[in-house]
């Protein structure tokens, strides 16, 4: 049997990493400055996580939720009071993906209402409602497609005109677009934006999937605007690589027994993995860290020619061109060993564990400027 041929590969063997760095079956060395797509981060192997994970699986690896399972408690306080949502509600889930679909059907549910509104550029999953809720038809099969979905650009009229229509449950957004190319609104947006679900009756879902965890320089990116939503989805950095997903709940949602169900989510050994993040973004500091490492990249990407814009926040990081990347990030890879992401034709994507410092950063600046003076000499 051969693999489902999705995935276009870089011809890179990872057997092996710490920190921020990886290295092949040949012991070539790689800086990661994407994190599996910003799902590492507190850094590869880290030792608290490598501990407690073993501990864990050690004693009990799995069961259903069908019995306690104290840590998920401990989880759940852990993360209450470093996101500042100790008034809300955890249910535990396995992606980011999950966990939107999730947030969509509990706003569905709490409101009676079938649509919803999403941005244009969006990524939201690959799942049934989540994939009708990206921007992307290429990926919307048939039977995805019929699901109600309002896509817009960032224009409060066009929000209220919808709206108006009466059958919105919810509006879904991204505080920074991540597929889309590191994409932000306004704060003043997000700010009306909040307003007017409030007193439409429409639930307001940050996908914090990748944003999320301390990427942005705040534990949750939508902070920066000064706002709550009412569901707020996370996966990717969560689990530092290990499959968890969940979705913060206001108050105002009341839960009863089967109204959302996994059979996976909330394990032993995922929340295990969760506990020891946030364990380690606390203990290293690492929102303060990702907020000082984004203000040193941007100061260090000015000063160069070909680049039109440095967007993002913390972490969280795009750099657009003026020309296709597609060489740049080959080369970066092939010339350079190092990793980093993409968005569109222009746009290098950095993502990199929250536990990079300078010196990692200094590397690649300086890669960087050597291809971009090649480029401009020809």
């Amino acid at each position: 049997m051969k693999l489902f041929d999705v995935y276009p590969l870089m011809n890179v063997t990872p057997v092996k990493a710490k920190d921020c760095i990886l290295w092949d079956e040949n012991g070539k060395e790689y800086l990661d400055l994407y994190g599996g797509h910003a799902v590492i981060s507190i850094g590869h192997a880290h030792p608290h996580y490598v501990q407690k994970i073993t501990e864990q699986l050690n004693n009990i690896g799995f069961y259903s939720n069908s019995v306690q399972i104290p840590i998920q408690t401990e989880l759940a306080e852990k993360l209450g009071k470093l996101s500042g949502y100790d008034d809300y509600t955890l249910f535990l889930c396995n992606s980011g993906a999950e966990a939107n679909e999730n947030a969509a059907k509990l706003a569905s549910f709490h409101t009676g209402k079938d649509r919803i509104i999403a941005f244009n550029g969006a990524f939201h999953g690959r799942t049934s409602g989540t994939v009708a809720l990206t921007d992307n038809p290429k990926i919307v099969a048939p039977f995805n497609a019929h699901h109600k979905v309002s896509f817009v650009d960032y224009n409060i009229d066009a929000i209220k005109e919808i709206i108006a229509g009466g059958d919105v449950a919810a509006v879904i957004y991204e505080p920074i677009q991540g597929v889309g190319g590191i994409i932000l609104p306004s704060d003043e947006f997000v700010q009306e934006l909040r307003t007017i679900c409030t007193a439409n009756g429409v639930i307001l879902i940050a996908d914090e999937v990748q944003s999320g965890y301390g990427r942005s320089g705040k534990f949750f990116a939508h902070q920066h605007s000064d706002i709550k939503a009412d569901l707020i989805t996370m996966a990717k950095g969560m689990g530092n690589g290990f499959p968890i997903g969940g979705v913060l709940i206001s108050p105002e949602f009341k839960a009863s027994y089967g109204l959302l169900g996994t059979t996976f989510g909330g394990n032993h050994l995922a929340c295990a993995a969760a506990v020891a993040v946030l364990d380690v973004i606390e203990q290293e500091n690492l929102v303060v860290n990702a907020k000082e490492i984004g203000e040193y990249i941007g100061i260090q990407l000015n000063k160069f020619p070909k680049i039109q814009e440095v967007r993002g926040r913390g972490s969280m990081i795009g750099i657009e061109f003026d020309f296709p990347i597609n060489e740049l990030k080959n080369n970066l890879l092939t010339k350079h060993n190092i990793f980093v992401g993409y968005a569109g034709t222009n746009v290098i994507r950095l993502l990199p564990p929250l536990t990079i410092t300078k010196q990692y950063v200094d590397k690649f600046i300086s890669a960087l400027e050597t291809e971009i003076n090649i480029i401009i000499n020809g």
